[in-house]
C-alpha cells in the first residue's frame, strides 16, 4: 500500500518551515524506512508511534504482509502492540513498491550487513541495493538517513552517491543502539542519540529534522552528539566492541578462577563496585552470540586492515577466541558430568535464544552447545519460550519440546544456557522429581547454587567452585 500523503500543485513535497521549533514532538514528518527486519520494523513502528507519517519497504512480501496486518515476524516485547497501533492510527504503512519512496522527505536505511560468508568483512549487497533503489526516487531537500551497521568510508561512498544524482538532498549517519527484548524502549527512549551530518547548511538543516523526527526524546533531554559521518560510523563499532571485551575480559577471569579455584561471580561483584568499571556486561559465563556483536567485532577488524592499521584491534581477536572456548568449554563440562562420554545420555537444553527475550538464534551459544553434544552422541532435548521454530530451522536434527516438564523428563543432565525468568525462576525440588539425575550446569551463572544443592543437585557453573 502506497500512502496518500499530500503534495502540493507540482506534484513536490510541501515543503515545511526550515526553522520549526526544535524538539516539538507534534512537527510530523514524511518518513520511508528501507528494510523492514529486525531494525527497520521496530523503528518504523516507533516512529509511527511519534505521530509521524511513516511507510516502511521491503522485498519480502510475506514480510510485508504480516507487517501491515499488524503481526510481528519475530518475538520482541511491545512491537506487536506499536504495530496493531500505527495501524489504527493510519500512519504506519508497509510496502513493496519503491514508488511509495516519492512521498518521503526522510528516508532511513536499516537494512542488514551480515557477515560475507567465509570472510570476516561485512556483506554490503542489501545496504548497496536499497541506495540503488532509492536514489532515482530522491528530490531536492531529502534527508537519507543510515542506520545500518557498515564499515567506516560506506557513508563517504554512498554521500558522493547522493550528491551525483541529487546535489539538494544530504546523507546523514544516525547509528543504532537497540539491545534485542529492549529494542522498542531504546527506540523511543534512547540513551543518547548520534548525528554524523556533512559541514555547513546541509548539516546544519539536518540536525534540525533529526531532531524533529526525535523531537520526544530532544524534548526530555536525551544527549545528542553531532559529528562528522566518519565518526559516527565509528562509534557503533566501538561500542560493541568495548561491550564484546568487556564481556570477554570476565570469561577470562572465569578460565583463572576455574584453574585456581576462585570464584568469578564473587570477583565481578568485587571490581564491579569501581565505577570506572561498573558491574553491567560482568556476568561470565557461555559468552554472547547473536546478529550484532560477532559479526561487527570480526567486520571491524576486517576494516582495520584494509585501512593497515590492523594491529589496533589484534586484541580483538583474542576477544573473539575466548567468547568461542567458553561454548567448548561447556561441552567439556557436560563430558565430566556423564563420565567422560555424552555419546546415549540424555541430556536437557533449557534455552535456544541466544539471549532472553529474543526468538533470535544467529550465533546462539545455547544452540552451539546443544548441537555439539548432540554430534557426540548425546540425546538432546532443547526447549525455550520463543525461538524453538527458529532453532529447529537452524538444526532441525535436535529434539525440541514445548515445555520444561517435557524437556527434563528422564534427563540424567540439565544446561541452563538462556536464562530466560520462568528458567531461573524454576522449583529445584519439582524439577528433580522429573529427572533421572539431578545434575545442572548453569551456563549463565544465573541459578541460586546453594538452593539447587539444598535441593539435592549437583551444581556447576562456568567459573565457579
Amino acid at each position: 500500500m502506497i500512502p496518500d500523503w499530500s503534495t502540493s500543485d507540482d506534484g513536490a513535497l510541501e515543503d515545511r518551515p526550515a526553522d520549526q521549533e526544535v524538539g516539538d514532538p507534534g512537527a510530523a514528518v514524511r518518513i520511508s524506512v528501507m528494510g523492514c527486519g529486525y531494525l527497520g520494523a521496530v523503528h518504523a513502528a516507533a516512529m509511527a508511534s511519534l505521530g509521524h507519517d511513516v511507510v516502511g519497504l521491503d522485498v519480502d512480501t510475506a514480510k510485508v504482509a504480516d507487517l501491515a496486518a499488524g503481526r510481528a515476524p519475530f518475538f520482541e516485547p511491545g512491537l506487536g502492540e506499536l504495530l496493531a497501533e500505527g495501524a489504527r492510527s493510519g500512519q504506519l504503512h508497509f510496502s513493496s513498491d519503491v514508488a511509495a519512496l516519492t512521498a518521503a522527505e526522510v528516508h532511513f536505511l536499516c537494512v542488514g550487513t551480515p557477515q560475507r560468508r567465509g570472510e570476516n568483512s561485512a556483506d554490503l549487497r542489501h545496504v548497496d541495493a536499497a541506495v540503488a533503489q532509492l536514489l532515482p526516487h530522491l528530490k531536492p531537500g531529502d534527508l537519507v538517513v543510515g542506520k545500518s551497521t557498515v564499515p567506516v568510508g560506506t557513508a563517504e561512498r554512498i554521500a558522493e552517491q547522493v550528491r551525483a544524482v541529487e546535489p539538494a538532498a544530504t546523507l546523514v549517519w544516525n547509528p543504532e543502539f537497540l539491545r534485542e527484548g529492549h529494542a522498542v524502549a531504546d527506540t523511543l527512549a534512547p540513551d543518547r542519540l548520534v548525528y554524523g551530518v556533512p559541514e555547513g547548511p546541509a548539516g546544519e538543516r539536518a540536525v534540525a529534522v533529526l531532531n524533529r523526527v526525535y523531537g520526544k526524546a530532544v524534548a526530555e533531554g536525551t544527549p545528542v552528539v553531532v559529528t562528522d559521518l566518519t565518526t559516527a560510523q565509528l562509534v557503533k563499532v566501538a561500542a560493541n566492541s568495548f561491550l564484546a571485551t568487556k564481556i570477554s575480559f570476565i570469561n577470562a577471569m572465569a578460565e583463572l578462577c576455574e584453574a585456581t579455584g576462585g570464584d568469578v561471580v564473587q570477583l565481578a561483584e568485587a571490581i564491579g563496585y569501581d565505577a570506572r568499571i561498573g558491574r553491567r556486561f560482568l556476568n561470565a559465563g557461555l559468552g554472547f552470540g547473536g546478529g550484532c556483536l560477532p559479526k561487527d567485532i570480526r567486520a571491524f577488524m576486517a576494516r582495520a586492515g584494509e585501512l593497515g592499521v590492523d594491529q589496533a584491534l589484534t586484541f580483538l581477536r583474542e576477544v573473539d577466541a575466548i567468547n568461542m572456548r567458553r561454548r567448548v568449554r561447556m561441552v567439556d563440562l557436560a563430558r565430566e558430568e556423564c563420565g567422560g562420554s555424552l555419546a546415549g545420555r540424555r541430556v536437557a537444553v533449557l534455552g535456544a535464544a541466544f539471549k532472553p527475550d529474543s526468538d533470535d538464534v544467529r550465533d546462539s551459544p545455547a544452540l552451539s552447545v546443544a548441537a555439539q553434544m548432540s554430534l557426540q552422541g548425546a540425546d538432546v532435548v532443547v526447549t525455550d519460550p520463543q525461538a524453538i521454530a527458529n532453532a529447529s530451522a537452524k538444526w532441525p536434527d535436535l529434539v525440541f519440546a514445548e515445555t520444561v516438564e517435557e524437556t527434563v523428563r528422564g534427563a540424567e543432565l540439565v544446561l541452563l544456557l538462556t536464562e530466560w525468568p520462568e528458567y531461573v525462576a524454576l522449583d529445584p525440588a519439582r524439577v528433580r522429581t522429573l529427572v533421572r539425575r539431578p545434575r545442572v550446569l548453569d551456563g549463565r551463572n544465573a541459578l541460586d547454587a546453594e538452593t539447587w544443592r539444598a535441593a539435592g543437585w549437583s551444581y556447576r557453573a562456568l567459573g565457579r567452585r
